[in-house]
């Protein structure tokens, strides 16, 4: 319990105190006004206060995401602690403060706009791509699973509720941010936060011990830390995904100090969620090897069901329910309408909504089409692909970061650290992993470890060249 309690502080210390600093570095000014003045549009460019954007925000960057992901990666022992706190502190968080500072600084930008600004138009080219494949896979994946069970608990079938989903999709992608998502998010934010915080005093409140890290339980299980860690559990230490959404939130921020509370914080709490469930998973069946049993028998959505309801009684089936269907779905739609975003800003180099209605739908049903078909095939077959390519965007926006910092004179390694250790986690993982090459543990750890070393002296290069 007490590696349980020390890790939230630490979320909480490294908030006050190193989102000041990464604040400082960056380096903000409230005079200038914001994107949601300067390109007000009434359907993306839309004011709104800061703590409803960062429940928006937080919404938009969990879902699922620090539960499911956190569960599975408690299989790996309380070393799961040690990733979401460092991860989230100096590395998630960062991830996404400048992903959304860096989009408002450029109007609302987004972030394949960014890319091609620091890192050039080759790699711009490629994230757009990879960008709008993770977006896809995202919506797809998480409409299996809630049409499902929408299908067990009503008279509706499977396909029905898909069909039901992609049209709340179109709504949420549609019209503007403030009449679907700038209502509702908020109250759905307050749900996720309410689960978690519950199920955290239920387990402080039960005779179950949560795991203190020991070097006797650092590593309990078999698979190696490395690299699979850092890719199962994504949401809560740093997540690709969350530089497709800032863009969303940083074209509503009223002011740039807003930044610090809206995108480092609720990577904070989404840390803070994270660290509850992976408590919560090595607790309450009892050890890792409980938990993995739970997991073949269940899968995640049927752990979260089990301890929901146990801890929190008929309450907590309701939150189970709630949560395996509406978090993955507000997810979902955030995914669609970033990807429209992007689509629009690619296509159109800048083309005004309030006169492209048109090209605002044409750019949502070219994701929307082969989401729902993918919808329709193995949810594990796509969420497999997705862990690996969310890893490879935060690392490329990492280096993105770290290239802003480093031409405007300021103190890039607050970047450039977590982007060369995620670049060595993307090199080994693509190697090593099935959904990759599949080859032996240790020659990808090798291969893995001489593409980082060839990164780094682009790097140290790139730092030369800016000193003269």
């Amino acid at each position: 319990m007490a590696t349980f309690l020390f890790s939230i502080g630490l979320l909480i210390v490294g908030y006050i105190v190193y989102s000041k600093v990464v604040e400082r570095v960056f380096g903000i000014n409230d005079k200038e006004p914001t994107p949601a003045y300067s390109k007000s549009d009434g359907l993306d460019y839309v004011p709104m206060s800061w703590w409803k954007g960062s429940l928006i925000q937080l919404l938009n960057i969990a879902g699922l995401g620090p539960i499911f992901g956190a569960i599975m990666g408690a299989l790996y022992g309380p070393v799961a602690f040690i990733w979401i706190v460092v991860g989230c502190i100096f590395a998630g968080a960062v991830h996404d403060y400048f992903s959304g500072m860096l989009s408002l600084r450029h109007n609302g930008a987004q972030y394949p706009t960014l890319v091609g600004m620091y890192l050039g138009k080759t790699v711009q080219v490629i994230i757009n791509i990879i960008s709008i494949i993770l977006m896809v896979l995202v919506a797809a994946a998480f409409v299996a699973g809630p049409a499902q069970l929408i299908a067990e608990i009503t008279p509706l079938s499977f396909m029905v509720a898909i069909f039901a989903i992609f049209a709340y999709f179109l709504c949420a992608a549609l019209l503007p941010v403030n009449k679907v998502i700038g209502r509702i998010y908020p109250i759905f934010g307050g749900i996720l936060i309410f689960m978690a915080v519950s199920i955290a005093v239920a387990l402080l409140l039960t005779d179950r011990a949560i795991p203190n890290l020991t070097l006797d339980n650092l590593h309990p299980g078999e698979l190696p830390i490395w690299p699979l860690l850092m890719v199962t559990i994504s949401c809560g230490a740093i997540s690709g995904f969350h530089s497709t959404q800032s863009p969303i939130i940083a074209r509503t921020l009223k002011k740039q100090s807003d930044g610090r509370k809206v995108f480092y914080g609720a990577m904070i709490a989404e840390g803070i969620i994270a660290l509850i469930w992976a408590a919560a998973g090595m607790t309450f069946f009892g050890g890792t090897d409980g938990l993995a049993g739970a997991l073949n028998a269940g899968g995640p959505a049927g752990v979260v069901n089990e301890i929901s309801t146990t801890l929190l009684g008929t309450l907590g089936g309701i939150l189970a329910i709630l949560g395996v269907i509406i978090l993955p779905i507000t997810t979902g739609d955030t995914a669609i309408r970033s990807s429209r975003m992007m689509l629009i800003e690619l296509l159109s180099k800048g083309f005004n909504n309030k006169k492209g209605k048109g090209v605002v739908l044409f750019a949502t049903m070219i994701v929307v089409i082969p989401a729902f078909y993918l919808s329709t095939i193995d949810y594990s077959f796509l969420w497999r692909y997705v862990g690996w390519t969310n890893q490879l965007v935060a690392t490329v926006m990492l280096w993105t970061g770290a290239m802003y910092l480093l031409k405007n004179n300021k103190f890039h390694w607050i970047c450039g650290v977590p982007a060369m250790f995620m670049t060595a986690v993307v090199c080994t993982y693509i190697f090593y992993a099935p959904e990759g090459l599949g080859m032996d543990y240790y020659i990808s750890v090798v291969i893995g470890g001489f593409l980082t070393l060839f990164v780094i002296a682009w790097y140290i290069k790139k730092i030369r060249s800016y000193r003269g």
